[in-house]
């Protein structure tokens, strides 16, 4: 799979997306990248720590978020975007639910979206994302949490968030899912999807882990978001042996360890 310039092979290995919020009000570092220069020194000791994607978020999508215009949105996002793009060699991902965004963030040089929505939400979506022929992530998502059978159910939606990219012209390879941990599901759901993540490989294609210091973890272990580690290493270490090719997350180095140590396990590297 190609993003940007960078050759993924999804199907032999599980690669690291990292989180860079400009946004005042995400639920882990909400508010400490604000500033240009301190986005970019983090980028950096991202990347040094062995980060393959950087994934530019500019409003938060935690539960009770406030909304913010599309306008703010690329005053946020767009110069962090031409910076990045213009001091470092790595793909990057913008993490957005608006279309104009998108389009702005593609003309910027992105190299994927990520939308939580899957396409669902916002009718111009998949057509930005194929006239710009750039990859995208397609998230799980429903407005409410109301299921038959969980699993199937969401290989379903994922399945029909697919379609909708390919009738819209979108590559098949330039897809990836996302089981869509912490987004219209409980933690009894959370904890269920995660124990069945391999029912995603029969879909076909790549897909990613995003489960961060979310609130399963927090709910599961009764932590606090900055001390939610170990449970993040423990999903990262189950998304390895399920088959992930990507896993989304805010600390690179502990990760990657992770990571490293599996595959060479399994014989991946």
């Amino acid at each position: 799979m190609l993003i940007g310039n960078k050759e993924f092979d999804t199907k032999n290995h599980t690669y690291i997306m990292g989180i860079l919020n400009v946004t005042k009000d995400s639920f882990s570092d909400g508010g400490k990248f604000l500033e240009k220069d301190a986005a970019l020194k983090h980028v950096e000791e991202m990347i040094s720590e062995g980060m393959h994607i950087l994934d530019i978020g500019g409003e938060s999508t935690r539960p009770g978020y406030e909304p913010v215009s599309a306008d703010e949105e690329i005053a946020r996002v767009i110069p962090l975007v031409e910076a990045v793009k213009a001091r470092f060699d790595i793909p990057i991902s913008v993490d957005t639910q608006k279309a104009v965004v998108a389009e702005a963030s593609v003309k910027a040089g992105a190299d994927l979206i990520n939308d939580i929505w899957g396409l669902k939400k916002d009718p111009g979506m998949a057509g930005v994302i194929a006239r710009g022929g750039v990859a995208c992530c397609l998230m799980h998502n429903r407005l409410e949490d109301k299921y038959d059978n969980l699993m199937d159910d969401l290989c379903s939606d994922l399945a029909m968030c697919i379609k909708l990219a390919l009738d819209a012209g979108i590559s098949e390879n330039k897809i990836i899912m996302d089981p869509g941990i912490g987004f219209a599901k409980t933690t009894k759901e959370n904890l269920e999807v995660l124990n069945n993540m391999e029912m995603l490989n029969s879909l076909g294609l790549p897909w990613l882990l995003g489960v961060s210091r979310k609130s399963v973890i927090g709910n599961t272990l009764n932590l606090p978001s900055d001390d939610r580690l170990e449970g993040t290493l423990a999903l990262t270490a189950l998304a390895v042996e399920k088959r992930a090719s990507f896993v989304r997350v805010h600390d690179i180095k502990a990760n990657k360890r992770v990571i490293d140590m599996l595959e060479a396990v399994y014989g991946r590297n």
